[in-house]
């Protein structure tokens, strides 16, 4: 008993998300409540700290609608990035938090965990609560955002040509007051929270693969076929809003390069086959750590009740098809052939589990998280004319 009430605590606080100096310094700023509450307010100030000064600045110093190659209002890269990419990885935060602490939960509904290392399940909860706290973590990634990723964005993401927010000359590149603001805080803020839950999802891949090597009472007769761990695949579903944020955000990039720089939708799908595959394997990789103790009592079980539906068929066979007395028995009604139906279909439960806690349902959804936000770049593929005179022969 007392161990229940001592477990009970851990379960309630499990969350990847109510912890590090971050979230402290918001709560204390009221604008996140413990139950992960007043998310617009959160939406609304990182939204008037990154993308409005932009805005205001261009406005004032010009390059906000046109006098220069890629002008604010027509920059799709800043308007994705955080007034869609950004505000969706703070939703993701709720999201994350109310279903993953019911994915936990399940460990101890379903009774998953042996008697003997229930203990250290506990524990486990308990560090996996203190790495989510960590505060040199969380400004290690802080320092990383406002320093080394400046170099990867100028090569790989900014374009070659005079936009609102700075002009290449030679080797050198002069900057705006609003390009500035954009690269040295608002990009920055947006690398900090997207490698904050790189560092969220690290603690759940830790979480699950020190539980994955517990002795779990995993039962293959379950009916998700997945001897009881089906629960699993909800966390795929919780961390959705990542991946779309992801996805989001390289559609953004891509589109710039398509609409600013002369690229085409062809010359990226290799990078857009490369973001879909690691967004997938960044969700489901983790759950891949059950593979082994799933298969291992999926394998120990099968003889197991294959040796008692043996048993009962020879018996079934003998008092009904063998017996002197099986051509008096009433066969309407029996209960014995009735529970040779059931025997039939529990083992064929058993037969058909399956060695991972996903499946293809859950992969589909998967890959429609991650398509919606590229699925607009196609259009580019077309003139806009032809385009235009589509939409107005479904309008008219």
């Amino acid at each position: 008993m007392k161990e229940q009430i001592a477990a009970a605590p851990e379960q309630t606080d499990f969350s990847l998300v109510l912890g590090g100096p971050l979230y402290q310094l918001f709560l204390r700023a009221g604008m996140v409540k413990p139950s992960m509450a007043l998310l617009q307010r959160r939406i609304l100030v990182i939204a008037l700290v990154t993308w409005l000064p932009l805005a205001v600045l261009t406005v004032l110093g010009g390059g906000f609608l046109g006098g220069v190659g890629v002008p604010f209002l027509y920059d799709i890269d800043v308007h994705v990035r955080f007034l869609v990419a950004l505000p969706m990885l703070i939703v993701a935060e709720l999201v994350v938090h109310s279903r993953l602490r019911v994915v936990v939960a399940q460990f101890r509904e379903r009774n998953l965990i042996a008697p003997e290392d229930r203990a250290s399940f506990e524990n486990i909860i308990s560090g996996t609560m203190r790495l989510r706290n960590s505060l040199t973590m969380e400004i290690m990634l802080l320092v990383v955002s406002f320093t080394a990723f400046y170099w990867v964005w100028r090569s790989q993401v900014s374009i070659d040509v005079a936009t609102w927010y700075a002009a290449a000359t030679h080797d050198a590149i002069s900057f705006t007051w609003a390009g500035y603001w954009y690269v040295f805080v608002a990009v920055p803020i947006f690398r900090f929270i997207l490698l904050r839950w790189y560092f969220r999802l690290f603690i759940w891949y830790v979480f699950l693969f020190r539980v994955s090597r517990l002795r779990l009472q995993l039962e293959v007769l379950h009916p998700d076929k997945a001897g009881g761990l089906g629960f699993l695949s909800a966390s795929v579903d919780a961390i959705s809003p990542v991946l779309f944020a992801q996805s989001a955000f390289v559609a953004g990039v891509i589109a710039n390069q398509i609409w600013h720089a002369g690229a085409t939708l062809p010359e990226f799908k290799v990078l857009i086959a490369g973001v879909a595959v690691f967004l997938m394997l960044l969700v489901l990789l983790p759950l891949t750590f059950f593979a082994l103790p799933m298969a291992a009592a999926k394998r120990a079980a099968l003889p197991v009740y294959g040796t008692f539906a043996a048993r009962y068929v020879s018996e079934f066979r003998q008092k009904w098809l063998h017996s002197p007395q099986s051509r008096d028995r009433q066969l309407l009604g029996s209960q014995d052939i009735q529970s040779l139906a059931d025997l039939a279909n529990g083992y064929a439960v058993a037969q058909d589990m399956n060695v991972l806690p996903f499946g293809r349902n859950v992969i589909v959804r998967v890959v429609i998280v991650i398509a919606l936000p590229l699925l607009p770049l196609a259009l580019t593929m077309f003139p806009f004319e032809v385009i235009l005179q589509q939409l107005i022969k479904i309008v008219i």
